[in-house]
């Protein structure tokens, strides 16, 4: 891979990692709830199910799910049945006692909070065709594919790694400025309106409109 082609795909890297949607959404919610410390677990997570997505591109199942409707299917509705359950927890998440020793802030477990993430990206079918549709213009086919292919994954996770940081700073600092319960379950109810409008947004998608 070229210097030129790399500093392309750094920039489209960019572009999606910044764009709005479900993981972003994720990394919001985790900081809210538990602060960046353990909120940034998630991101971590998001991270394994996007390796995944291009793992499995890189090995040619992302094609299967470009043309097997059973497939694509399948994906889709879990994923839209885990934003849906993600939106229901939010909802009902407990406003967090705020104390002048720096506030109370539930205790998220790490493995669930990956597995969290991963789940958020591995059960998104159009994040696997979308790749499958946009990594090849960046191969150079008479290079090894291998090596171009962990480029460009070390790439797009590093990219956002830093943004999920950026969403989970944000919101964990978002949750210190809030002193009253009402205030706190009125943003719950916002990110669960998120996680639910992400769900929605993914059941309309469908194979061939991709």
């Amino acid at each position: 891979m070229s210097m030129e082609t790399w500093l392309a795909f750094l920039v489209a890297c960019w572009i999606i990692s910044l764009s709005p949607g479900a993981g972003a959404i994720a990394s919001l919610s985790s900081g809210l709830n538990y602060g960046f410390g353990r909120g940034y677990w998630t991101a971590i997570g998001l991270q394994l199910g996007l390796l995944l997505q291009i793992g499995v591109v890189a090995a040619g199942v992302g094609a299967l799910l470009a043309t097997s409707e059973m497939a694509f299917r399948l994906i889709k509705w879990f994923g839209v049945a885990y934003l849906l359950f993600l939106a229901y927890r939010q909802w009902r998440s407990a406003p967090v006692e705020m104390t002048t020793k720096a506030g109370i802030r539930p205790i998220g477990k790490p493995l669930a909070l990956v597995f969290r993430g991963f789940l958020v990206n591995a059960s998104n079918p159009k994040a696997v065709v979308f790749m499958l549709a946009v990594l090849p213009q960046f191969l150079d086919p008479a290079a090894p594919m291998a090596g171009q292919y962990l480029i460009m994954a070390a790439t797009m996770i590093a990219v956002d790694l830093i943004v999920m940081a950026g969403y989970t700073g944000l919101a964990s600092r978002v949750l210190r400025l809030l002193s009253s319960p009402r205030q706190q379950r009125m943003l719950n109810r916002i990110f669960a309106g998120l996680f639910g409008g992400a769900a929605a947004l993914l059941a309309t998608v469908r194979r061939a409109s991709v």
